[in-house]
């Protein structure tokens, strides 16, 4: 067996004699495993760390103008696009050690993930919400009048989940652009993404790779938490709903708190796509949604609401999308399941056919699951890895009502349906709570810019200065040219 090593954290500002690594092992259970060596930090350690960060982004990126911050991430990006680069090497090699994720899916997620942070896909990123990027370098011309002038906090925060590979980097990237110092808390179940990123940007900027400083501590440790949340002005956290709130009570009032919560997704297939012509095709890009990353994503599919009267009635569907499942697992093998997760899934299947009547479709080795639901039109949860509802309706229209339930949870709906129906069912949606629609195959691929939850990735973390007109025109009584 080999065994890579690898630290997790990068700890600006302690002294490396003076901290203490514990080694944690991924993998194992084959030819390969990775040894982790996370640091015992401190509170004391957090506040030496935030300090340096600090001081770093004051001496260096809070100077310079966000063109150069792009330039930066984006040359960063190319090197890991790059498959001979060591550090691309090192994620196609050891993220299927960490996650259990099958090693292609692994390398095609990443090209396709890396690639929403090239430059123009940041440049859109930024206007997305500030039509005038300049406001985050100087003082720029207001609609209403007068000027304004965008900062970014001192300290950004961010505490992960590790469900997807890659996940830190929507806002470790959101935190450079608008030029605060961030540390980041990464997760146990997925440590060292950040880092490499970190160290590939070191040797593209070594100035601005010191404005970030990676920690890690066993979740739930509420003296760290708290101390991380007293030293930052804005806090971004993943999660579940009980590790948010638990997190959120540990913020205090001056350090503003955005969390991104537990959420549910789900598609709307309409008659139109369900000809012979489009149906196998329809179904294909249907699995992808539920194979990719095996469902761990909040934009990834529970449910499909399949439309009847189409020439492909919703039963036949759903096996066209167990016979693509049936297709993705030999390209794609599914991860290993915990004892738990398996003992849910079979909870969960059970459910679907004893309790709700639906129809299982599944291979002898349970790798992925249909559940067909004819009577049941609920948009439940379904049981992840690999397992997905069919759910029969009359109309799309009617899909709105069925998921208004879960309002506060819903996120992403794709939608399969001409152009008029999509418009006027993404209006539908959106009352309900939808806050972002696609097509399918694309659920877990947000565009650069995606407003996250329904919220601003960067507008959330500014504040704005303004220079009211009146202030201008005293100024100009004083001017040396003044009569």
């Amino acid at each position: 067996m080999t065994t890579d090593v690898e630290y997790v954290g990068r700890l600006h500002g302690l002294d490396p004699e003076r901290i203490h690594w514990e080694p944690r092992q991924y993998g194992g259970d084959g030819e390969k495993s990775l040894i982790a060596l996370t640091p015992n930090l401190q509170s004391a350690d957090l506040s030496i760390i935030a300090s340096k960060v600090r001081l770093n982004a004051r001496n260096s990126v809070k100077t310079w103008p966000v063109d150069r911050v792009l330039t930066a991430i984006d040359q960063t990006v190319a090197r890991l696009l790059d498959r001979s680069h060591p550090v691309r090497k090192k994620m196609e090699h050891l993220l299927p050690i960490v996650t259990g994720y099958d090693e292609e899916m692994v390398r095609i997620g990443l090209t396709g993930y890396l690639k929403t942070f090239r430059k123009p896909q940041l440049q859109r990123f930024i206007t997305e919400d500030f039509p005038n990027p300049g406001i985050l370098d100087k003082f720029q011309p207001l609609v209403k009048g007068g000027f304004g002038r965008a900062f970014g906090p001192d300290l950004l925060a961010h505490v992960w989940a590790g469900n997807v590979p890659g996940l830190p980097l929507w806002t470790l990237i959101a935190g450079l652009l608008v030029k605060a110092a961030s540390v980041g808390k990464v997760a146990t179940a997925e440590p060292f993404f950040a880092g490499w990123f970190h160290d590939v940007l070191a040797e593209t900027d070594p100035e601005l790779a010191k404005t970030i400083a990676l920690v890690w501590w066993q979740g739930g440790n509420t003296e760290l938490e708290a101390g991380l949340f007293r030293e930052a002005d804005v806090a971004l956290a993943y999660g579940g709903d009980t590790a948010i709130a638990a997190l959120a009570a540990q913020a205090p009032a001056s350090t503003r708190f955005l969390a991104h919560g537990h959420k549910i997704s789900f598609g709307l297939i309409g008659r139109e796509a369900l000809d012979p012509s489009r149906a196998s095709s329809t179904a294909r890009k249907a699995a992808y949604d539920v194979v990719r990353y095996d469902q761990q994503g909040c934009y990834s599919p529970h449910v499909f609401f399949v439309e009847k009267g189409g020439a492909i009635s919703p039963e036949t569907f759903g096996t066209y999308i167990a016979q693509s499942l049936a297709s993705y697992e030999e390209k794609f093998p599914r991860r290993p399941l915990s004892l738990a997760e398996a003992s849910s899934l079979v909870e969960w299947r059970m459910a679907e056919e004893t309790r709700l009547g639906g129809k299982v479709v599944e291979p002898c080795n349970g790798n992925w699951t249909v559940s067909i639901q004819l009577q049941d039109r609920a948009l439940r949860p379904s049981g992840l890895n690999r397992t997905i509802r069919i759910v029969a309706v009359d109309d799309l229209e009617e899909t709105p009502i069925l998921s208004k339930p879960y309002k506060t949870l819903i996120q992403t709906a794709a939608i399969s349906a001409t152009p008029e129906r999509l418009f006027s069912l993404a209006s539908m949606l959106g009352e309900v709570g939808v806050t972002r629609v696609t097509a399918l195959g694309d659920m877990t691929s947000p565009e650069a810019g995606w407003h996250h939850d329904g919220r601003f990735n960067l507008l959330d973390l500014v504040r704005i200065t303004e220079i009211e007109a009146r202030a201008e025109t005293a100024a100009e009584d004083l001017a040396s040219y003044a009569d």
